[in-house]
């Protein structure tokens, strides 16, 4: 009688456990069909959050101040080298040495020196009055600063050197370098200011503008704009 009561008992205590837990398939890890839909409906959630991320960093372009990204861009460069100038300068010195009256040596010599001169822009004092954008034409006008130019470089190691005289010794060497320096600094600065290399300079100044600004107003989103470039105190527009 104890008996069937403890395996009644027990039969009970297991019908229980199978209902609130039910039995374990042996399906060998494999999803079921509501499962498997839960799994692609996140897959492709994330497939379609990660494309657009994606379009949003590499493709989407959101219009911005075309005078602001312009200031910037000239902001991180602050000086921009546009041309660069190379060219041979030609220096004669003289020297003579006296006893009274009387000329007792004469050297004289010549030198060819390559030079050169760079032009620069100074960007880091253009403000906002320097940009005009036309919404209308899609078109971005913009003054820049008149060019500088660096001191020349004069490549002396390279210079050929014709001297015509006797006795050219140390001293009167030296005095003849130092001379004909003098001379191709002078002559290199001066070559710096022709109108036709200033020409050349300022037409490359504008060419590096233009390709400067073009990717700033591609990023803000003016993929069609228009530059147009002229130099502080043009009467109009080149």
């Amino acid at each position: 009688m104890a008996n069937d009561l403890r395996r009644d008992s027990v039969q009970q205590a297991e019908e229980m456990e199978a209902e609130i837990l039910p039995p374990i398939r042996q399906d060998g890890g494999k999803l079921g069909l509501r499962g498997e839909k839960m799994l692609a409906l996140v897959a492709a959630l994330l497939l379609a959050a990660t494309l657009f991320l994606g379009w949003r960093a590499y493709f989407y372009q959101e219009e911005g101040d075309p005078v602001a990204s312009a200031m910037l861009a000239f902001e991180k460069q602050n000086a921009l080298v546009v041309f660069a100038s190379r060219f041979e300068v030609v220096a004669e010195s003289e020297y003579e040495q006296t006893v009274g009256p009387v000329v007792v040596r004469r050297v004289r010599q010549a030198a060819i020196i390559p030079a050169s001169i760079d032009y620069r822009l100074d960007l880091s004092g253009m403000e906002p009055g320097d940009f005009e954008w036309d919404e209308e034409s899609q078109t971005l006008r913009v003054t820049l600063p008149q060019l500088q130019t660096s001191e020349p470089n004069l490549d002396e190691s390279k210079a050929r050197i014709f001297t015509e005289g006797l006795l050219n010794t140390g001293g009167s060497q030296q005095l003849l370098s130092e001379s004909n320096s003098r001379q191709a600094q002078r002559k290199a600065q001066a070559f710096a200011k022709n109108p036709e290399v200033l020409a050349l300079a300022r037409n490359a100044a504008r060419e590096a503008v233009r390709q400067n600004l073009a990717v700033p107003l591609q990023v803000a989103g003016y993929e069609r704009a228009n530059v147009e470039v002229r130099f502080a105190g043009d009467e109009i527009s080149e």
